[in-house]
């Protein structure tokens, strides 16, 4: 009886160490906007993470979406996969907030919002 307790004991544990010990996905790689209009690289600046435009459809980049386009800065952990930091938007030339968070390895919610929060625009994003 107490191996058969040992054995199950063992068996929890190593169920329970994985889940614990996975690594949380990375925001670092290419996303593709809703659209699949616009591709953002993300990647490790400094302490944080930024975003920039590597690739964009024509008629994006006659809207500014231009790539090398920093749209994504100072993005820094806040824990549960969710970060913050500073948002710009080159269509309408402006400059605000960031909230993004990661809902699975390939998937991220991306908040942007400006005029002091009274304008805001999320959209989901998927890994490239």
């Amino acid at each position: 009886m107490k191996q058969i307790f040992a054995k199950a004991g063992l068996v929890l544990l190593t169920l329970a160490v994985p889940a614990a010990g996975s690594a949380q996905a990375t925001l670092a790689g290419e996303w593709r906007n809703p659209h699949g209009t616009v591709v953002v690289r993300v990647a490790p600046c400094g302490k944080a993470f930024c975003g920039t435009i590597s690739w964009a459809t024509e008629k994006n980049r006659e809207r500014g979406n231009t790539p090398g386009t920093r749209v994504l800065t100072d993005l820094r952990p806040v824990g549960d996969g969710t970060y913050k930091g500073s948002a710009y938007d080159p269509k309408h030339d402006m400059n605000g907030t960031a909230i993004v968070r990661q809902a699975g390895p390939n998937v991220m919610i991306v908040k942007g919002c400006a005029l002091l929060g009274l304008i805001c625009k999320e959209q989901r994003w998927t890994r490239a």
